[in-house]
């Protein structure tokens, strides 16, 4: 069953929660998990893009833009994948940062959920919240 952690930071400084994102990709690739980012929003991710080539200087996470409706094989190279779509079948982390809980998620191994205290943040992430919570998935909650 996909575990879910809820990561809660207490500002809504829009940037912080990008900084997150990278960090927690950098740490899972260092652990060799295949992560799909996951947002609902192509100038997030085209954001999101951009600050992992450059959140850290001794830094390097190996990423990939993907367009929309762009069907991996599986067999790429990049760590980490970032898309309106869903996952290739070789993504073990997914990322979310959709309004919604996307359809795929239970095919990975975990869930991350990365909530600020920006008003639409906070509340949809209330809803996907009890969502898993309400169908028994295993919640990790973590004040950042």
């Amino acid at each position: 069953m996909t575990r879910i952690d809820f990561y809660v930071l207490s500002s809504a400084d829009a940037q912080a929660r990008l900084a997150l994102i990278c960090k927690l990709s950098e740490k899972a690739i260092g652990r060799a998990e295949k992560v799909l980012i996951h947002s609902d929003s192509t100038e997030e991710l085209q954001e999101l893009d951009e600050l992992l080539w450059n959140f850290r200087p001794v830094s390097f996470v190996p990423h990939k833009l993907l367009p929309k409706g762009f069907v991996t094989s599986g067999t790429d190279n990049e760590a980490v994948h970032l898309s309106l779509d869903g996952p290739g079948a070789d993504r073990t982390l997914l990322i979310n940062l959709a309004t919604n809980v996307p359809p795929f998620f239970s095919r990975f191994e975990r869930t991350l959920e990365i909530i600020n205290d920006e008003p639409s943040i906070r509340s949809s992430g209330r809803l996907r919240y009890r969502y898993y919570q309400q169908r028994g998935y295993p919640l990790q909650h973590h004040k950042m």
